[in-house]
């Protein structure tokens, strides 16, 4: 089991992570409102600016501050 580090210490599996994807689209603004709705959304910015969300395979939706492009080689690493 290896964790990913999504930013401020936070960290998840990233075993669990479907998809990380851009905050800047109308979808992502749509799936981002709908986790709300449900109470299966996860603010793990630390108050700073939404770069990434990560989709979870049990239905979260994490919102990190970390960029879409550092967190595909953190598990790049995470694979080696």
């Amino acid at each position: 089991m290896k964790t990913l580090n999504i930013g401020f210490n936070n960290f998840v599996i990233d075993e669990h992570v479907i998809s990380i994807i851009v905050p800047d689209t109308a979808p992502a603004r749509r799936l981002r409102e709908d986790a709300k709705n449900r109470d299966s959304l996860i603010d793990a910015t630390a108050g700073r600016k939404t770069r990434a969300i990560i989709i979870m395979d049990n239905g979260f939706v994490i919102l990190s501050a970390v960029n879409v492009d550092t967190l595909i080689q953190r598990i790049e690493q995470n694979n080696k």
